[in-house]
């Protein structure tokens, strides 16, 4: 398959069965919550797919992690997790704990409650890790299911480390040849030796730049600045949330995105239609607010309206970024598109918002998948996966 056939087959993988005539479920974790500071939109994106999961096909297992780090046996209640301007959904730490496997011969979940026997919830086939930002998304969850030989949607340690490092994302494809736009970093070392010196990085800018995290998601920490004289507030102010920031030269263009979903076997990545942000009001780019808070704020167009051959471009480009940085599952990747019809790699987003309403899933609604169908598909992608390295 290729740009040009994004629809993927029905998804076919299935565990062992019972009996001939009756298919066992799948065993299904879903890993969600977090220590980083998108712990509600991890929420918000398991209460979609807890809503959506069939549940005559999937036996599910709802693993929360609280903000402390507390791994919890959460209850399975989508309405729980939901968010929106009257309810900022989170983990509780009091819930009975779950203690994960470390090893590929005792890969059962285990249950303590106080006061109870220790109860065992047995192995599972396939973990969903809904996470998004560091201590999940950064292949720090990957590695330690990798450990225990234990099947999961999406992207390895080492694509999952490199595309949360704005960074070393951006070094990884100008290597693959891929446009990116000018930047510079300030890491924590620089920042504490000398904070002067250390904004001299940005000199070879045009202002407007945006600061932001590194390694963080869902436009926390994220300033726009229009001068040299709000450049050392805004870096103190990504620093809340990532001891290293970039900043990136401010793109006149539109935002464009494209969502790319995994080959079978030696398929390659398909990619959606494109999608693309509109700002209308009260924000002066796409943060946090507008995102999850207000949407009647932003436009949010699936397909984009684009010159067929610019759309084209966008595909076959995301493919590209998708495989340049070794991403496996499911990717959204962000561009700009500018007046001139430049197209600049913006980042790529392993574990991307996954509402109904969430882009990658709406492009792909677009591209022909359902949200329940694209449930699946990555399931099934998930199960087709060998353990180890590959």
């Amino acid at each position: 398959m290729n740009a040009q056939d994004p629809t993927p087959p029905p998804a076919t993988a299935t565990p062992s069965t019972t009996s001939e005539a009756t298919p066992r479920r799948i065993r299904l974790a879903l890993i969600f919550g977090g220590r980083s500071a998108e712990h509600e939109v991890s929420c918000a994106t398991a209460a979609s797919v807890l809503s959506a999961l069939d549940r005559s096909r999937y036996d599910v297992i709802p693993v929360g992690i609280a903000r402390d780090g507390h791994w919890v046996l959460a209850p399975d209640d989508a309405d729980r997790f939901r968010l929106n301007a009257g309810h900022r959904p989170s983990v509780d730490t009091d819930l009975p704990s779950v203690i994960v496997p470390t090893s590929a011969t005792q890969r059962g979940l285990i249950v303590h409650e106080p006061g109870q026997p220790p109860r065992d919830l047995g192995e599972v086939d396939v973990v969903f890790p809904l996470l998004h930002g560091p201590f999940g998304e950064d292949g720090t969850l990957q590695g330690m299911l990798d450990l225990a030989d234990v099947r999961y949607v999406g992207s390895g340690v080492t694509a999952s480390a490199t595309m949360m490092d704005k960074h070393v994302m951006k070094v990884v494809f100008a290597a693959a040849g891929l446009p990116v736009g000018p930047y510079a970093v300030i890491t924590d070392r620089q920042w504490r030796r000398d904070p002067e010196a250390a904004l001299e990085a940005a000199a070879g800018l045009t202002f407007p730049v945006f600061v932001k995290p590194a390694r963080a998601g869902s436009s926390f920490g994220i300033s726009r600045v229009v001068d040299r004289a709000g450049l050392r507030a805004a870096v103190e102010a990504a620093r809340v949330y990532d001891p290293k920031v970039v900043i990136e030269e401010g793109i006149f263009g539109r935002e464009i995105e494209c969502g790319v979903l995994d080959g079978h076997g030696t398929d390659l990545p398909r990619a959606s239609v494109p999608g693309e942000c509109v700002v209308v009001q009260n924000h002066d780019f796409y943060d946090f607010d507008a995102k999850y808070l207000h949407a009647e704020d932003v436009r949010l167009e699936a397909p984009a309206d684009l010159p067929a051959e610019v759309a084209e471009q966008i595909r076959e480009l995301a493919v590209e970024a998708f495989v340049a940085a070794g991403c496996e599952g499911l990717a959204r990747v962000d561009f700009f598109v500018t007046p001139q019809g430049r197209i600049l790699l913006n980042e790529i987003n392993t574990m991307p918002g996954f509402t109904p309403t969430s882009m990658y899933p709406r492009m792909w609604a677009a591209t022909g998948v359902d949200y329940q169908g694209l449930i699946d598909e990555l399931i099934a992608l998930a199960l087709e996966r060998r353990v180890g390295l590959r």
